[in-house]
């Protein structure tokens, strides 16, 4: 396949990303554009001069593979339709609202045989894989995820845990190997009535601990992998993409070079160069590459289902120990499943 036919499903803030980045591939061709808001559809496909598509099924049958950049809750029974029609999919995070729809749509994928690619996108960003490379030459204690943003702005329709931490939570996963063997979390609600800050310990058979704190009630956007290690500390700053790593020395007393004056060098720093590149780039490019091929991506429904899992028991140890958000009979109110038949109002 030399060109590859892309739909887009949804009109809002990550729909107009996704549009903007296929618009520039060599290898795909943006077809057209669906949204409920028929108005957001036509002012984004005018802007890249392809369809506005009015139905789902029009868009559907004029493509290879399609994007969903939709809101959590649309993410079942869209993905499903989509599988339905033979079409391979790249569907954004999380890759639904529970487990048990992910493991619906695994079990979907693996019958049909499409590509399912979920939109972990910080397995693309350089400063990640960079980071990996470097923590192969140390031995690590450990690594301390840190996500943090304001509530403005935030995406409310899912808690903190499946809307940030679930990024760090596949970047654990993919460092480990494996799953822990044991887990603690604590959180609480600020504003939302759901999980808003979330802070968690995870321990490994054959890994380091590792620590994620996610918040959506802080005024300042962080982005940072911190890694303590027998050798050296070494800084991750997703967000700015950069790499430290702070060597112990001897200790000695250097003498400077203009005034004679002396300072005991307690550690040297080395700056890592980190490639210039977009992540979402990088990301979807990685997708159509893999329909042309018919390869099986780097994050798979697989991957998707296996972070929802751990966010899952997460989010129920939490909800345990949050009085604030239980119902009248002391139960925490369990997140209902998407409706298959329901016609959402996508853009945003």
């Amino acid at each position: 396949m030399e060109r590859v036919r892309i739909g887009l499903l949804g009109a809002g803030r990550m729909g107009r990303n996704h549009a903007r980045v296929y618009s520039t591939m060599r290898h795909a061709d943006l077809v057209g554009i669906y949204d409920p808001v028929a108005e957001a559809s036509r002012k984004l496909a005018a802007q890249y001069e392809v369809t506005a598509f009015t139905q789902l099924d029009e868009m559907l049958d004029a493509v290879d593979a399609v994007s969903i950049a939709t809101p959590t809750p649309t993410h079942h029974p869209l993905v499903a339709a989509c599988l339905a029609r033979g079409l391979d999919i790249f569907v954004e995070k999380p890759f639904t609202e529970t487990w048990m729809q992910a493991e619906e749509l695994v079990a979907l994928t693996e019958r049909t045989g499409r590509i399912v690619q979920v939109g972990h996108i910080e397995r693309f960003n350089p400063t990640y894989g960079e980071l990996k490379h470097v923590l192969e030459g140390l031995s690590p204690l450990v690594v301390n995820f840190r996500r943090l943003s304001s509530y403005v702005g935030s995406n409310t329709d899912v808690d903190v845990v499946l809307d940030l931490m679930i990024h760090d939570l596949d970047l654990a996963l993919d460092l480990a190997g494996a799953d822990p063997v044991h887990i603690e979390a604590d959180g609480f609600t600020a504003y939302s009535g759901a999980i808003d800050y979330a802070t968690v310990n995870l321990k490994f058979a054959r890994w380091p601990m590792l620590t994620l704190t996610a918040s959506r009630v802080t005024e300042q956007k962080v982005r940072m992998i911190d890694v303590t290690a027998l050798e050296a500390y070494v800084e991750g700053d997703l967000l700015n993409k950069s790499i430290q790593v702070h060597y112990r020395t001897v200790g000695e007393y250097v003498n400077h070079h203009q005034t004679g004056a002396k300072y005991r060098q307690e550690s040297v720093v080395e700056r890592i160069q980190v490639p210039i590149a977009e992540p979402l780039q990088a990301e979807l490019e990685h997708f159509v590459d893999c329909v042309r091929t018919q390869r099986q991506p780097l994050v798979t429904a697989e991957h998707g289902l296996r972070t929802l899992r751990l966010a899952d028991a997460i989010r129920t140890l939490i909800k345990e120990r949050m009085p604030d958000a239980r119902s009248a009979d002391g139960r925490f109110a369990p997140i209902e499943a998407a409706t298959p038949n329901a016609a959402p109002v996508f853009a945003s």
